[in-house]
């Protein structure tokens, strides 16, 4: 497995991918089967968005200043996917918005993930070492392991406001 910071996000981003193909063919399937994929698709965003918050973002604005303005996006982009992803997670799959509101949350991640894959990732892999993205890619894989898996989770909340405002 690699420990390259950005293949590892690619790879979240593939599931992610996936879990929204998933969902959108579920449209006539049962309630029951529309919220265990949302609730698949939450923790996947939750725990993706705290390793970048928490790694990815910070370095990189820290070692390459000239990105600050995509970093100060993302965190932005990041912020209104939790905001979403909360009230994703409060609400049941009956509710008439729940399949609007996931939908909606599904077309601003894709937006996200293709800005990142597009312009952002080959920047920052232009300018930061192999030995720095796999170093980076480690603390992510340990990090994981404790990350919030609910958009619930406090910690998470506060994560995502405090990285707006920083």
């Amino acid at each position: 497995m690699s420990t390259d910071a950005i293949v590892l996000l690619k790879e979240d981003h593939k599931e992610m991918r996936r879990l929204f193909k998933e969902f959108q063919a579920s449209e006539e399937a049962p309630a029951s089967q529309r919220e265990k994929l949302v609730k698949q698709i939450l923790e996947a965003l939750t725990v993706h968005t705290y390793l970048e918050n928490e790694v990815m973002y910070p370095e990189v604005r820290k070692r390459l200043p000239e990105l600050e303005d995509h970093v100060l996006e993302s965190y932005e982009e990041h912020h209104v996917a939790d905001v979403l992803c909360f009230e994703l997670f409060t609400m049941k799959p009956d509710d008439e918005h729940y399949n609007a509101k996931t939908t909606v949350l599904i077309e601003s991640v894709l937006h996200h993930v293709e800005e990142e894959e597009q312009e952002w990732f080959p920047k920052v892999r232009e300018k930061m070492g192999r030995n720095e993205l796999q170093e980076l890619g480690e603390r992510m894989i340990e990090m994981r392991k404790k990350a919030p898996r609910s958009p619930a989770a406090p910690k998470a909340l506060k994560k995502s406001l405090d990285a707006v405002r920083a």
